[in-house]
């Protein structure tokens, strides 16, 4: 069974990333390892939501971060979504910014995505806020994704043995 994966906002905005601070070269790195050696092995999806994220940024590579995703397959936003999102707001799962984490979040649950890749760990990838969206996923009935970065998810292994394989 292959996984989805869904893509949020900063991920192609790491992987085009130019801040040289060591925490924003090494997100740069893994983002573009995680893309360019790991993401055949995953069903891609993202949203109109990271779409239009990406367009309002000011930030030097939109066009190419937008054509990194523009293949993608685009996830509905189905009427249920908007209860959701309302739900997480009201639970202080995530805060109030519908068009955001939330929605994001919302969206990748109800499509049953095992993953929700992205570098925002103050509200997604957080092992703090997990039990909690854990919680209120259940009891809405919706499949809890993964909330997780790129570093979490690159098989090491793998990537190792095909860079030894071309030497």
């Amino acid at each position: 069974m292959i996984r989805r994966v869904y893509i949020e906002t900063t991920i192609p905005s790491f992987y085009y990333e130019t801040r040289r601070e060591p925490e924003m070269v090494a997100r740069h790195q893994w983002t573009r390892d995680w893309w360019d050696y790991q993401r055949m092995h995953y069903e891609l999806v993202t949203s109109l939501p990271v779409i239009e994220e990406l367009e309002r940024g000011s930030h030097p590579a939109k066009e190419d971060a937008l054509g990194l995703i523009a293949e993608l397959p685009i996830l509905p936003i189905h009427d249920p979504i908007e209860e959701i999102v309302d739900t997480y707001i009201t639970r202080r799962v995530m805060p109030i910014d519908p068009k955001g984490d939330a929605l994001h979040l919302a969206l990748a649950s109800y499509h049953r995505c095992h993953f929700l890749l992205t570098w925002n760990c103050v509200h997604l990838a957080n092992a703090n806020k997990f039990e909690h969206i854990r919680h209120v996923n259940t009891i809405l009935g919706l499949f809890v994704p993964i909330l997780t970065t790129p570093v979490e998810l690159i098989s090491w292994e793998e990537k190792h043995n095909e860079e030894g394989s071309s030497n």
